[in-house]
This record gives structure tokens, sequence and C-alpha cells, in this order.
């Protein structure tokens, strides 16, 4: 089933093997925070919204970090736009295969490389790119931009898609010559 822009929360939990009266709770779950500025430097919008971990990101998480299977720490940021009757999101999207977005290509360069900071020594624990933002410096002459996504490869279809999100007051609108500064923000908790 899709996942409607209003849908568009992500806590994963999981429970730790005790009595039902004490039992513990994880979760974790990722945000977008997305700010453009025009050619002269001036704000022209911002927004914050909260991500969806697809099946495959969560495979590869467990595949990682359980299973030893090879790691990279290369990550990379893309842009979402709109297949034109509204941008939807489905746990299944990989990729290769997302029927309800397309990838927003009008800015310079591939997808965008993700530096984390170090994360947080504590509850909840976060991971970030605040320090070094993703920067797209859009080149078209006008067009929408519904959200964003991150992935592991920095162009094409073969890599893994980790999540996706959806801007929370809908499409924005685009220049040439904007500049869009895109953070992620994961956080991992006990609680």
């Amino acid at each position: 089933m899709p996942i409607a822009k209003s849908q568009m929360g992500e806590t994963v939990q999981a429970g730790v093997g005790k009595s039902s009266q004490e039992q513990e709770r994880g979760g974790f779950g990722g945000v977008f925070t997305v700010t453009c500025f025009d050619t002269d430097g001036n704000l022209k919008w911002e927004d914050s919204f909260h991500n969806l971990v697809v099946n495959e990101g969560l495979q590869d998480l467990n595949n990682k970090y359980f299973k030893g299977v090879t790691y990279s720490a290369a990550w990379y940021l893309g842009l979402v736009t709109g297949p034109g009757s509204g941008t939807t999101y489905n746990a299944g999207d990989t990729l290769a295969t997302h029927a309800g977005w397309t990838e927003y290509t009008d800015y310079s360069g591939n997808r965008k490389a993700v530096t984390f900071g170090s994360p947080t020594l504590a509850d909840p624990s976060v991971i970030d790119n605040s320090g070094s933002p993703s920067v797209f410096t859009v080149t078209a002459p006008g067009g929408t931009v519904a959200g964003a996504f991150l992935c592991n490869v920095a162009s094409g279809t073969s890599g893994v898609l980790f999540s996706e999100g959806d801007f929370t007051g809908g499409d924005k609108t685009v220049a040439a010559g904007d500049t869009l500064n895109v953070t992620y923000t994961f956080s991992a908790d006990a609680a």
C-alpha cells in the first residue's frame, strides 16, 4: 500500500525478551531538512520532514550491522519530483523501482555525497550531516521538487535505497541558480 504524504513518520520498534510489563522498545528514524536560497543568497523556503526507511534499507542495515556483510560508508542524497499526479512512497521501493515518484536531476553533478559527523553518545543517539550539508545547485530554468532520498550510490539504479521522504507543505518551486542545502538526521533510541 503506498504511503501518502500525510503518513511520512517512520518509527521502527523492537521488543527485547522481557516480561510484558518490562518490555523495552527501541526506535529509529530519520528527518530530511531542505533549505533553498536564491541566486542572491536570500532564503526562499525551508522544510523538514520525516522519512520512510524502505524494506531494502532495513535489510541493508541488518546485513551490515548484524551479519558483517561488506560495508561502505558512502551515502548520497538525491531529490524527488512527483510523477505529475502526487508523490507516494512505498516500503517496497528500490532505486530501480519506485512508481510513486521520479528523481529530480536538474542540478549540477550527480547525487550529493553525505559526510556524517560523529554520532552522539546519548539516548537517542543521533548522527547527521549538519556540519557539512549536501549542496545542490539547480540548473534548469524552473521546476518542482517534492522531497529527498538517501542511497548508497552517486548515480544509477543498482545501489541500495535506504530512505525517502516528502515535503510537509507540498511541492516546492525551484529556479536556475537556486541552491538547496540538504541535511539528513538519523536517530536511534531505547525508549
